[in-house]
């Protein structure tokens, strides 16, 4: 039987033995609603345990709007036009309208993708920055209650009104995207986010999970420490369809958002293969190795104790951060990984830790564009060019009767073995 899966922009496709295959790990899909820009509208008009955008915006603020990078591939196009038609409606002019990519330690937006993400009309509109987390004019804000000074980008400190703009999603230690992440990591200060990241390490800094996470806390207490004035986050399905629009409080539209989408991709099964044949969605998802490894932890709560993921990731951009690379070089164990966590943690080194975890379990083959010498001799990884090159490989390591599962949008659903 033949297997698609997306692979950069390009769907690949290979051929299994029906017999031996367990099925596809799909998401719980909803029915998408049929105009976006009403479900927009609505959420923005119907905002969650928070005043309408007409009670906190006077006239001629000057109003910051947060919006995720190219990492995330959120449709802020989308919402842009309602949210600058709301803005100059309550006598706020274009100039007084910055549109901040909320870039964490991420490169810069390029102007391409500017123009992709918030749209060509608006870039024409409103001033436009990309948030760099160790400019020299960082603004300290105030201090958490775990003890992280919180310093953010100046035009966001300055504004009159912040506005965020994100996309819901599972994050393997801040629980879930969206929300609070606009701020940290957004547009904070290398040193804000690696105080936060450094707590990933507790039990409760899991995916999927809220409840008693040090890391979603923090960036809470950060994001009000801002002082976001309103949010506005979509629940997306795997097709990219919208699905609803959550706006209002930062924390009560996020939570309902995030409960919304749990129950979309947190998916039950009660197979564990010897084969994940895994895909992150395509690009942007892995258009390095530090955004595609997320696809790869998702999937070991799915495949077998001993089993083999194989991983299709383009990684056109390579690696994606050098602290990940050093640290694999450097660190080869989980106990030294685990040490410079808690003694020495340098934000990126935590890719090289959650990839060592996976790999106390399994064997993961990875299909990219990457360097054979490079996924091998640094991140312990099996190269392979092709995908039933990399089959061929799986069934040489679990044998040619191994049982397989697919699991095409990696990077978006959690897996859940019922016993």
């Amino acid at each position: 039987m033949e297997l698609k899966l997306a692979y950069g922009d390009q769907i690949v496709t290979t051929e299994v033995l029906e017999k031996n295959f367990l099925g596809t790990l799909l998401p719980n899909e909803l029915p998408s609603v049929k105009d976006e820009n009403l479900e927009i509208q609505r959420a923005i008009n119907n905002p969650i345990k928070s005043p309408k955008l007409e009670k906190i915006i006077k006239p001629n603020m000057r109003v910051s709007i947060l919006a995720d990078d190219h990492t995330r591939g959120t449709p802020s196009y989308l919402v842009m036009p309602h949210i600058l038609s709301k803005l100059n409606d309550l006598k706020v002019p274009d100039e007084n309208i910055t549109a901040i990519f909320g870039c964490g330690t991420h490169r810069c937006v390029m102007p391409g993708e500017a123009e992709f993400l918030i749209g060509k009309e608006t870039i024409k509109r409103i001033r436009i920055e990309s948030h760099d987390c160790h400019a020299e004019d960082l603004v300290n804000i105030g201090k958490t209650s775990y003890g992280n000074e919180i310093k953010i980008n100046s035009i966001v400190a300055n504004s009159d009104a912040i506005i965020t703009i994100g996309k819901l999603g599972y994050h393997y230690y801040a629980g879930f995207t969206g929300g609070r992440k606009s701020v940290l990591p957004g547009i904070s200060s290398y040193e804000t986010i690696n105080f936060n990241h450094a707590m990933l390490i507790h039990p409760k800094a899991a995916t999927g999970n809220l409840e008693g996470n040090p890391v979603h806390k923090d960036m809470v207490e950060a994001a009000r420490l801002a002082k976001v004035d309103f949010i506005i986050n979509l629940v997306k399905d795997s097709k990219e369809k919208m699905i609803k629009t959550f706006a209002g409080d930062l924390e009560a539209a996020h939570l309902e958002g995030t409960k919304l989408y749990d129950k979309m991709f947190r998916v039950t099964t009660q197979k564990r293969p010897d084969i994940v044949l895994l895909s992150a969605g395509g690009y942007p998802k892995d258009i390095d190795l530090y955004q595609g490894s997320k696809a790869i932890d998702n999937s070991k709560f799915l495949v077998r104790p001993g089993g083999v993921i194989i991983a299709l990731l383009e990684c056109r951009e390579g690696v994606g951060n050098e602290v990940y690379t050093e640290w694999s070089k450097k660190y080869r164990t989980l106990e030294e990984l685990e040490k410079q966590i808690k003694t020495n943690f340098v934000l990126g080194g935590h890719k090289a830790y959650y990839m060592e975890k996976v790999l106390l379990n399994s064997k993961v083959i990875l299909v990219s564009e990457m360097s054979d010498k490079e996924v091998k001799e640094i991140y312990k990884l099996k190269p392979s060019s092709n995908v039933d090159d990399a089959l061929e490989m799986a069934y040489n390591i679990v044998g040619r009767n191994a049982s397989l599962m697919s699991m095409p949008y990696g990077t978006m659903t959690l897996p859940r073995v019922k016993n």
